[in-house]
């Protein structure tokens, strides 16, 4: 087949699923990108870039408000367009079957230029303004004006969701958020976590090359990770439980991997969530350690030194870090929220504690910390649910017989 992916990040989360599919010699994979996301290729997958829209288009979507993420979503996809017409005219490429993540806008104008050609959205999220993301909880109430804008988000969603022939997301909280008319169209298949690499091998203590971190082995360790130090991953929460984890446990550290940004969730003027903590009195630089973004090598490192690893998260998309540290055996305390229920049980492969109580957090890290062998069983039931659910090739082999039966339909 000839297999174009679409995201604008590459890879994104085709990362595993376009080299998988171009293993096959007698398969030919395309990717089109606006950035290439880890400046590096995938093998056998050819990647092309499409230009970012021009400076007074992109003023247009700045200046669009509620409409601004469709704007942006229309933009690209028109590049996009560009991009197919280039590939058709000048490289000789039609595709099979098109793969693109819907959020950005990826699939919008497919249909437009291969009519005939089937289109598998990746659909990520659907925003809703009261029992998800933006207003969870009792005492946040949206106004008027956050419906409206929370509403109008879904509009080049709704506009992705008619245009796919089929489509995939990988949760099941994920899948409850769609509208209940367009869910038969959508099929629940992780993107897959590599249990090969992410694996269970116990370190006593910490050093990564760069020499920026050495804990020794008779240390606690507790994790953290997260692409942002951000509000919707809990991470003023977790600095506040890791206060006082710190003043009762002399030998405890904590270990952050993430950057200093706002990934998701409102932005905050001229400051950061990490700039914010040091205002409330600092951390222990000592025994609080902020290693940014990490190699895979590193973070694997630091996931398998953990005594306890904590995932917070507001009932939104369940981040790969979570599964990730699973995968490696961790013993986790995660939060009572509804991504993180769908994967975690309480007392047999993780801890849950309330996502806005610090002491109710640092507290069950405690439980962890103190019952080693309560640790290992849960770590152990952790390690056990990712192999049987999200094992990285049964859900590549999902998505390759997906794409075959929309093409042979």
């Amino acid at each position: 087949m000839n297999i174009l992916v679409i995201h604008p990040s590459f890879p994104g989360q085709f990362l595993h699923l376009a080299p998988y599919l171009a293993r096959d010699p007698k398969n030919r994979v395309v990717f089109l990108a606006k950035e290439n996301a880890i400046g590096t290729t995938l093998q056998d997958v050819e990647l092309g870039l499409y230009n970012a829209p021009k400076e007074k288009a992109q003023k247009w979507a700045d200046a669009s408000g509620p409409l601004s993420p469709a704007a942006e979503a229309v933009l690209d996809g028109q590049q996009i367009v560009r991009s197919m017409n280039w590939l058709k005219r000048e490289q000789d490429f039609e595709p099979d079957v098109v793969i693109g993540h819907a959020g950005w806008g990826s699939t919008l104008y497919v249909k437009d230029v291969y009519p005939k050609v089937p289109v598998l959205g990746y659909f990520e999220w659907y925003y809703h303004a009261e029992k998800a993301d933006a207003f969870w909880f009792p005492d946040e109430i949206p106004e008027l004006r956050d419906r409206i804008s929370i509403r109008t988000r879904n509009a080049h969603h709704l506009l992705a969701l008619e245009g796919a022939d089929a489509g995939v997301t990988p949760t099941k909280w994920q899948y409850e958020q769609f509208p209940p008319e367009f869910r038969p169209k959508l099929s629940i298949i992780h993107d897959g976590i590599d249990t090969d690499f992410l694996t269970p091998e116990r370190r006593r203590g910490l050093t990564l090359d760069d020499g920026k971190i050495s804990i020794g082995e008779d240390e606690e360790i507790v994790t953290y990770v997260a692409r942002g130090l951000e509000m919707y991953r809990g991470f003023p929460y977790f600095m506040d439980a890791v206060r006082e984890l710190l003043a009762r446990r002399p030998k405890c550290h904590a270990v952050i991997v993430g950057a200093d940004r706002i990934c998701y969730g409102a932005q905050l003027a001229g400051t950061s969530y990490r700039a914010e903590e040091e205002k409330k009195g600092g951390y222990d630089e000592k025994r609080v350690h902020f290693v940014g973004l990490r190699t895979r090598g590193d973070y694997r490192k630091i996931l398998q030194a953990s005594d306890v690893h904590i995932y917070l998260t507001r009932p939104f998309v369940l981040s790969w870090s979570a599964l990730e540290a699973m995968s490696c055996g961790c013993a986790i305390v995660g939060s009572d929220t509804p991504p993180v229920r769908e994967v975690m049980e309480d007392g047999v492969n993780a801890l849950i504690a309330d996502f806005r109580s610090p002491h109710h957090i640092a507290r069950r890290a405690e439980e962890l910390l103190d019952d080693r062998a309560l640790a290992a069983k849960l770590g152990k039931a952790a390690r056990e649910t990712v192999l049987e659910r999200y094992e990285l090739k049964t859900c590549l082999r999902k998505m390759e017989d997906k794409l075959h039966r929309l093409v042979n339909r």
